[in-house]
């Protein structure tokens, strides 16, 4: 039989209570000559910078990448870095407007945002307006929701939204 193993534990009080004076504080090194205030301005924005590979890899489906060819490998990330740009923008825009949604509640509206083509006479919308579609209506003024659309209607909106 083995030997019985006893653990023990002690609490240094006093170096815990020296330490407790950095909690709550961030500290950055770097090699760089900036300024204080730019250094640190530019740190509160990495957050954004790994948010934005985060929305990528698990939205975008970045990762992982099943192509061989170099041409389809690069085509791969061009579209998951349009597709980051345009939800940056639209959501840029949303916050303007004072409405906030998470990046899943966004995507997900878009994705299920399909119309069918009815006989080439009109389209008719296959989804339901979520709260995301109602903040899309009022920033970019696109009535998206309506039942049926006529082709003309759905030209002019592209066209809104082109610029």
């Amino acid at each position: 039989m083995g030997d019985k193993v006893i653990d023990r534990y002690a609490l240094d009080q006093d170096a815990i209570e020296a330490e407790e004076k950095y909690d709550g504080y961030y500290a950055i090194a770097t090699n760089l000559d900036d300024s204080a205030k730019d250094i640190i301005e530019i740190s509160s924005k990495r957050y954004k910078i790994e948010d934005c590979f985060r929305v990528m890899k698990t939205n975008f489906s970045a990762r992982p990448v099943f192509h061989q060819n170099k041409e389809r490998i690069i085509a791969h990330f061009m579209i998951c870095y349009t597709a980051l740009l345009i939800y940056r923008l639209l959501e840029k825009k949303l916050d303007l407007n004072q409405t906030h949604f998470s990046v899943e509640n966004i995507v997900e509206t878009l994705k299920n945002m399909e119309i069918a083509n009815i006989e080439d006479m009109c389209y008719m919308s296959t989804y339901t307006c979520s709260q995301v579609c109602t903040a899309l209506n009022t920033v970019f003024d696109l009535e998206l929701n309506k039942k049926y659309y006529q082709p003309k209607e759905l030209n002019k909106k592209i066209k809104k939204i082109l610029g």
